[in-house]
């Protein structure tokens, strides 16, 4: 299973978007473009959530992590000259 929430469920309805309390989406705010703004906000948010889940999987898992760093740098070396 995955650590990210379904689709289903609105990014907007936790940040107070566009969305009401039951995740649907406000009248017409599904035919207006998305601001500039309100799109790097959203992404903003989805790097932090994603970064927290990279350090709770860091917590939980340390050998695995510890193994990911290690390919990681690996990857990196090869790279160089």
């Amino acid at each position: 299973m995955s650590d990210l929430p379904d689709k289903h469920v609105s990014v907007l309805g936790a940040t107070g978007g566009a969305a009401g309390p039951a995740g649907e989406f406000a009248e017409g705010a599904r035919d207006a473009p998305e601001s500039a703004a309100d799109r790097r906000r959203r992404r903003a948010q989805f790097l932090r959530d994603l970064a927290e889940a990279r350090e709770l999987r860091a917590r939980v898992q340390p050998r695995r992590a510890k193994a990911a760093r290690l390919r990681h740098a690996m990857r990196m070396r090869t790279f160089r000259r």
